[in-house]
Formats: C-alpha cells, structure tokens, sequence
C-alpha cells in the first residue's frame, strides 16, 4: 500500500526538538469501531436481506464484489460519518473497514466509488418495494416474541435539494426546492419505513396507501399485535381515520383547530384564563376535556381531546382525535400523544447525524435507495445503543456521540501468520466500554 511521504508543514518545535509529521505509518485506522458495528451487521444480516431484493446484472464470472458485501461496506461508511460516496477511494483500503467485511487488511481493496454509484443507481422501483418489506421484517425480527400493541410515529420531514433531480418540488414554507419523505418509527426508535416523495403535504389517499402497506407487512408477521398509529394534524383526513377504523388500528391523532371545536372549549377556556389570572402568574395552568365530535367531513362522531393552557406567554389550545375509548384525557393527551415528540429526536438522528438528508443522485430511485443506506446505518447505532445497559450514561447517548466516543478510536492493524493483532492506544478513555459492547454484541435478537 502506497503512502504519503511529504511532512507536514506548520507544526511548532517542542522544547527545540522540530516535530516531523508524515503519513506513513503503515496499516492505521481511526475508525476501529467499526469492528462493532461489523459484529452487529452479522447477526441483523441488514446487507443480506437488501441484496437479496436486486437482481444483478453483471457477469457471475467477473464479480469481485459481492452485493452484500458492497451494500455492507457503504452502511459502514455512513455510520462512520462517511456519507459522501468520494470517500471510498481512500476508506477502501482501510484496514478495518476491510476487516468489518470479512477481508483481510492484506487482500484487496473494498468496493470503488465509481461502482458504488453504479450500485446506487441499479435498483428499480419493484426491488425497492421489496427492500421496504425487508425493513419491516427487520423489525419485526429485532423483538424476542411478538408484541402485544406497538406504538408506530408517523411524520415527515423536509429535504432541501439543489439540482435537478427528480420528484424535487418547491416548497413554499422552506422556500427551496427539496423531498418531504414519510418516515416512521416505533416509540422505542426503531426505523420501520421510509418513503421518498416531493415536498408537499401528504394527502388522504397517499396515506392510506402507505398504511395499507405498512400494516400487512407488520401483520404478516403478527396478526393479533395491536397497532397504534401517531401522527400530527398532516395526517387526520377522514379516508384514514375510516381506514384506521376498518382494520382495527388505533390511532391518536393531531387536530387542527375549527370554529365549531373552539365553541365546545369556550366556557373551559374562561375558566381557565380566570384561574391563571387569580394565580402568582409564574407557572402555566394546563386543563382538559374530552368529547364526541363529528366534522362535516367525517363518516361518524369520533373522541376529542382538548388541552387548554394559559400562561404568562398567552393562552393555548390544541386538540387532538383518538379511537381510544378508555383512558383520562389528560392521560391521553400527555402521556400517548405528546410521547411522539420523541420522533423528532429519532428523524435527527436520522438526518443529521447520518445524513439521511444527501439525496443528490438525480433518480429519484437511487434517493430512495440512498434513504435506504442510511436506514440501515440508523439500525446499526441503535442496536450498538441498545446493547448498553438501561443505566449506562451512553444508553441514551446521541449517533453522534457514539461514533465520536466508539467507533473514531485509531488503532494500528499487524497481520501476522496466524492472527490479526489490532493495538489500541493505552490511554483510551472508553476501553470498559468497548469491552462491554463487545461482551453485549453476541445476545442481539437475530
């Protein structure tokens, strides 16, 4: 392997002694981490249950590089911090990047750049569908047995872009061009699905077709689980609250606020405006109620849960429909609904510490492709987050501070005869828990 020789210029002597830098210290990595993350591939086979949705069209007898091997080594990129595919000229012969594919650091180098976009670019709209599918069945395999109910959060997301490519819509609000993908999680913050669409509100009919989809998948695999759907006021159409109805999904959903729903919370709304007044008017004063209500536009009267609160900021209403019967409205509305807040934490995670965001290709395919990448480097942190103990400081640590913390630890990589030694530096400040990791990997649900 070549290296670069030239010293690096700028550095200040220490104490006399000149200080000479050079990149020439052989079979180096600052991505050791990744061997985690390797480990965590193996057993959720993300890789595997993509490539297995592509036809390939190359030569059987020319093939270096296998589908999984190339869908595998650009997850690990991702999750590294590598989104940008140019970085796979150099990270191709890092010698653990190599390692985390079942390479030894002496064989040759990982998948190109150029044949990464080619992988990109390849699948059509039918493989893509079917990768969707195998999304769910990754989470629905992450679960020891099947669930009584799941909690699923539904939202969107915007995605500015900057080219020409396809599905890309002026948006008003963001006032750019961009996506608005659908992406769903569960409330523990597993990655369910995720759909490439331009960036405009979704509609009745796009979302009960993307619920059809999700449900049936989910319910292929258990049929008696029940499904709790959360979304904002987006969401709340008529067609998919009689679709919700019709197949037994709960749901518990924004509602925008109406004249008709305003006169139903007026007398609620004096009283409480009375009571802050007669306060110190240093803290907010929070109030609900609950009722049947039916829009002109709805099929039959639904549950409503109104939350009125006034403080020193003002007053504030917000509603919201449920098909839950049981239950306190302020039960309802604190502790089920406003728990998918947590989703705005998990699309982070997905956009800016992954860069679920980078969909420059110009087919629209090979986005959705990229949103795909990017979901299974998501699945890699949040399995190597959940393998840490409930009272470890990093079980709810951020992507970006497990990349930072685990995987961008430099290590020299010796290959001898009969192993691969890999010398970590002595000082590092997190060696319990990577031992701990490594310890946790194996006991993943496969």
């Amino acid at each position: 392997m070549q290296e670069t020789t030239l010293p690096l210029d700028g550095l200040s002597s220490v104490r006399g002694k000149p200080v000479i830098a050079r990149f020439d210290g052989g079979m180096l990595s600052s991505n050791t981490g990744v061997l985690a993350l390797g480990e965590i591939e193996r057993r959720l086979r993300i890789a595997d249950r993509l490539a297995v949705c592509i036809e390939d069209p190359r030569d059987p007898t020319r093939i270096i590089h296998g589908l999984a091997d190339m869908i595998g080594f650009r997850m690990k990129m991702i999750a590294a911090g590598y989104e940008d595919l140019n970085d796979a000229c150099a990270l191709r012969r890092d010698p653990v990047f190599k390692m985390a594919e079942g390479v030894l650091p002496s064989d040759g180098e990982l998948a190109s750049q150029a044949t990464l976009c080619r992988l990109e670019n390849g699948p059509g709209v039918r493989e893509l569908l079917a990768m969707g599918r195998a999304f769910v069945d990754l989470y629905c395999a992450s679960f020891k047995v099947p669930p009584k109910r799941i909690v699923l959060d539904i939202d969107d997301t915007f995605d500015a872009v900057h080219g020409g490519q396809q599905l890309r819509l002026f948006n008003a609000h963001h006032d750019e061009y961009g996506f608005q993908p659908i992406v769903v999680f569960d409330e523990a913050g597993r990655f369910v699905a995720a759909v490439l669409r331009p960036a405009k509100r979704p509609n009745g009919v796009e979302i009960r077709a993307h619920l059809r989809r999700l449900v049936r998948a989910i319910r292929a695999h258990w049929p008696r689980t029940r499904i709790l759907i959360r979304a904002d006021s987006h969401y709340t159409s008529p067609l998919v609250i009689d679709w919700c109805r019709a197949n037994a999904v709960d749901f518990v959903l924004g509602l925008a606020p109406s004249a008709p729903l305003r006169r139903r919370v007026e007398t609620l709304e004096a009283s409480t405006h009375a009571r802050f007044e007669a306060s110190t008017k240093t803290d907010k004063i929070r109030r609900f109620k609950d009722f049947y209500h039916a829009a002109d536009s709805w099929t039959r009267a639904e549950r409503v849960v109104a939350r009125v609160e006034v403080g020193p900021q003002g007053a504030d209403t917000r509603f919201v429909v449920t098909s839950l019967a049981g239950g306190r409205a302020k039960t309802i509305y604190e502790e089920v609904y406003c728990a998918r807040g947590q989703a705005e934490n998990h699309i982070k995670a997905f956009k800016t510490h992954l860069a679920a965001d980078r969909t420059s290709c110009t087919k629209a395919t090979a986005n959705q492709f990229r949103l795909f990448l990017h979901a299974g480097a998501y699945w890699l942190l949040w399995s190597l987050r959940a393998a840490l103990p409930r009272r470890s400081r990093f079980a709810v640590a951020q992507f970006d501070t497990l990349r930072l913390r685990v995987i961008k630890i430099a290590a020299r990589v010796m290959e001898m005869k009969t192993q691969i030694r890999v010398s970590l530096p002595s000082s590092c400040p997190d060696e319990p828990l990577m031992r701990l990791l490594l310890q946790k990997i194996p006991r993943l649900v496969t």
